[in-house]
């Protein structure tokens, strides 16, 4: 199946931005994928379960002259259809890194976070990435985050010129696509608090990123909610009609819009070695994305059957994080403090209840612990 910078801290919350959207609780239908190649010894004997397979035979790396010896296993991941969600996955995959510490990846595509944990409740899928808008599940207990990737800033409220919408308070009465659960749900409904509205002021339909595209360029929409590379082929085909009414940076100053590795409960506390294993390899690959983003656009592409011009298009949406970073932020606060003013957005809104203690699902020592297994692998 197919599985497929800067780090800003501010005293109370960060300057961040938002990973592409996470779509509703819909799977897409997965597509077969070519795994990146391993070296024999490291080859899947096809017989171990599926969240971890070992054998005698054990991938290594070189440390200070000594190696380190890996268990082959493979790990079955969901990723999205863009660079927010896919980037680190791929270049962890065709960079080698993921073959590096012995994990063989079976990457499936969906068009969500929401169905991401959704299958990996069901025991389908091992670990996601997900957007901003899924962190409220991590929250509510149904996954626990345990790597940061990145910050987004591709989110949009787009509207047509032609439906008379120049503004958020043109909105009114008009009908507006959103994807539920996602980063760009969370834009609309902060640009309508800032613009004195509710969703009670719009006819709300509830549409996927495709369709969402089809119904704005083919007029059935007013306006939408989306993100790239959406946002692009809207403007794209519609032109000067297309207008921008809000977007992650209008938020800056109240919430951080991360993406995150996330698995549930359970996988992590059977498989907490896999998990450090594949967050060291994402680590290396974050690394490798910023200094050379427009291949892994390009490897991207191929992956997803896109237009690499599409995709290349998107490269500048994100915050691309570096293992630094990550290191920088756990060692000053300012990454617990990223987590909890993002909870707190969702706290303001009402999507969440009640205050929940981001040690309760965000896995720090896993962050540690692979940060350590990273600078050993250098």
């Amino acid at each position: 199946m197919k599985r497929r910078a800067g780090f800003f801290t501010m005293t109370v919350f960060f300057t961040a931005a938002a990973i592409s959207g996470c779509s509703p609780q819909r799977q897409s239908q997965p597509k077969p994928t070519t795994q990146a190649a391993l070296p024999p010894e490291q080859e899947s004997t096809g017989n171990a379960s599926p969240a971890e397979e070992t054998s005698a035979v054990s991938s290594s790396s070189q440390t200070d002259g000594k190696p380190l010896n890996f268990s082959p296993i493979k790990l079955r991941i969901a990723y999205m259809p863009n660079m927010g969600s896919a980037s680190a996955i791929i270049a962890a995959r065709d960079g080698g890194f993921f073959a590096e510490v012995g994990i063989t990846p079976e990457l499936v595509q969906f068009q969500g976070g929401p169905a991401e944990i959704a299958a990996m409740a069901s025991g389908d899928i091992d670990i996601s990435q997900i957007g901003h808008g899924a962190h409220a599940l991590c929250i509510e207990g149904q996954a626990q985050i345990f790597g940061l990737d990145l910050y987004g800033k591709s989110d949009e409220v787009i509207a047509n010129k032609e439906k008379g919408i120049e503004k958020m308070t043109d909105l009114a009465g008009k009908r507006v696509a959103v994807t539920a659960g996602t980063s760009s749900e969370i834009v609309l409904d902060l640009a309508l608090e800032k613009a004195g509205m509710s969703r009670e002021d719009l006819e709300l339909v509830e549409l996927d990123a495709n369709g969402a595209v089809t119904a704005m360029i083919s007029g059935n929409v007013d306006a939408c909610a989306s993100w790239s590379p959406s946002t692009n082929i809207i403007r794209d085909r519609m032109g000067e009609k297309a207008v921008t009414l809000a977007g992650n940076e209008d938020f800056f100053d109240k919430v951080a819009f991360p993406g995150s590795f996330i698995a549930t409960d359970g996988f992590g506390k059977e498989n907490r070695e896999s998990l450090v294993r594949f967050y060291a390899a994402i680590l290396k690959a974050m690394d490798y994305r910023k200094e050379n983003v427009e291949e892994v656009c390009r490897w991207l592409a191929k992956e997803i059957e896109a237009e690499p011009e599409d995709i290349l298009a998107t490269k500048d949406n994100y915050e691309w994080l570096v293992a630094q970073d990550i290191r920088d932020s756990l060692d000053d606060g300012s990454l617990k403090r990223c987590y909890e003013s993002q909870q707190q957005v969702f706290i303001d809104s009402g999507r969440i209840t009640d205050k929940v203690d981001t040690g309760e699902y965000v896995m720090f020592s896993v962050m540690e612990d692979a940060l350590a297994l990273y600078e050993d692998l250098q």
